[in-house]
């Protein structure tokens, strides 16, 4: 048994949309109500917790805010409860202070029972919710099971449903039995150590020239007036597009790669110090490096794939594939260089995949490390090719 989630888009009513408004407005605000409150109490000396102040705060609406009893409970309970969950990972260090949150950034709510089996209502394209009704789904439910959780959120002026749901899951069998090393960099969106390249849509660099144009027309038009509303709106809308291009290509990216390979290894990229240098933050950004660790993660437990995570430090790159030898300096704009102990050509991102399926397999003792001399210009290696854009992963063949 595992917990799959599934993104379905909503065809709400208008007053229905009414709804969904006033109960992220009520999550927010009970949110920002705890996290001032906890602000206080623990300044003061206390210890606040998110139980004692979701207690507080149902005795403080029904007084100073009776409004929020116009939407579902569970919109204000879980919010205060989602403001303890981060208090949690910022004491043990896996995340910042909680900030006070803002109107239409990342606006959602609850809208279960509070986690009952099967207290959600989901009959064809149709999702019965608490004090709303029977609302229109854009598709059916594609997992079959108990469903525990719901929650609505808004993106771009759209509304979505995500459903947690308990069922079983049947494990695929892997093609290749296997290790493959797979090596995600900005020029190709990942690259495999059988040879096989998965090319970034490039979304983001393909859109940007709208987008700025886009921002430039919101920025001109008057603060808090309805056409600097719908040119926030156009922002947001190609925001949207341009993050589902780039989801799109890591899940079939992903997918693809789950169910070929059974051992999969991985490099622990540091995503945050990538994105601090601004030479390279925009590519890395628009690759997705961190979500596509995120989904190998998830897609690999119950399929009963082994994903290893090789060390942060563990020379991929520098390190000769053929003699096993480092070197000591290679420079990021180098993408083919020359071994100076054994004369192996190798292409960058592919010597580095296949030092990373050597990762979890006894190889060859490690060299010295050599000093780089001046390296001479090398046609790269034949690789085979999948567009990672493509609806599907056909192999195209050796390119040059």
């Amino acid at each position: 048994m595992a917990f799959l989630s599934h993104k379905i888009e909503l065809d709400p009513t208008v007053k229905q949309r009414v709804y969904f408004a006033k109960a992220c407005g009520v999550a927010r605000f009970a949110y920002n109500w705890a996290l001032e409150e906890w602000n206080r109490q623990y300044n003061g000396g206390g210890k606040p917790s998110w139980i004692s102040l979701n207690r507080q705060f149902n005795a403080w609406k029904v007084i100073q805010a009776p409004w929020v009893c116009d939407v579902t409970c569970r919109a204000a309970h879980y919010a205060i409860e989602t403001l303890g969950t981060a208090f949690v990972n910022f004491f043990r260090g896996r995340a910042r202070h909680p900030q006070f949150k803002k109107k239409y950034v990342h606006d959602s709510f609850r809208a279960d029972y509070g986690g009952k089996k099967d207290a959600i209502k989901i009959e064809g394209r149709y999702v019965v919710l608490p004090k709303i009704g029977k609302i229109r789904m854009k598709e059916k439910l594609r997992f079959s099971g108990s469903i525990y959780h719901v929650a609505v959120s808004r993106v771009a002026n759209r509304w979505f449903m995500s459903v947690s749901v308990k069922t079983v899951v049947i494990p695929i069998v892997a093609e290749n039995q296997g290790t493959v090393g797979v090596d995600l960099g900005v020029k190709a969106m990942a690259t495999c150590s059988d040879g096989t390249v998965y090319l970034g849509p490039n979304a983001l660099r393909k859109s940007l020239r709208k987008l700025k144009r886009l921002q430039r027309i919101a920025s001109r038009r008057q603060n808090g007036s309805a056409n600097r509303k719908k040119a926030n709106a156009r922002v947001a809308k190609l925001h949207y597009s341009i993050s589902c291009c780039r989801k799109d290509a890591l899940h079939k990216m992903t997918t693809d790669i789950v169910r070929r390979y059974q051992n999969i290894v991985i490099e622990d990229l540091s995503v945050v110090g990538m994105l601090k240098d601004h030479c390279v933050a925009r590519l890395v950004s628009d690759v997705g490096m961190r979500e596509a660790r995120r989904q190998l993660e998830y897609k690999s437990e119950p399929h009963g794939r082994n994903l290893v995570v090789a060390d942060r430090w563990f020379p991929s790159s520098k390190k000769c594939s053929d003699c096993g030898s480092v070197l000591l300096v290679l420079a990021r704009n180098v993408r083919k260089w020359t071994c100076p102990t054994c004369g192996a050509v190798h292409d960058r991102d592919l010597n580095a995949a296949i030092n990373l399926a050597d990762y979890v397999r006894p190889v060859r003792p490690e060299l010295t490390p050599v000093e780089t001399g001046d390296q001479e210009e090398v046609r790269p290696l034949p690789v085979l090719v999948a567009e990672a854009g493509n609806s599907t992963f056909g192999l195209s063949g050796p390119t040059e």
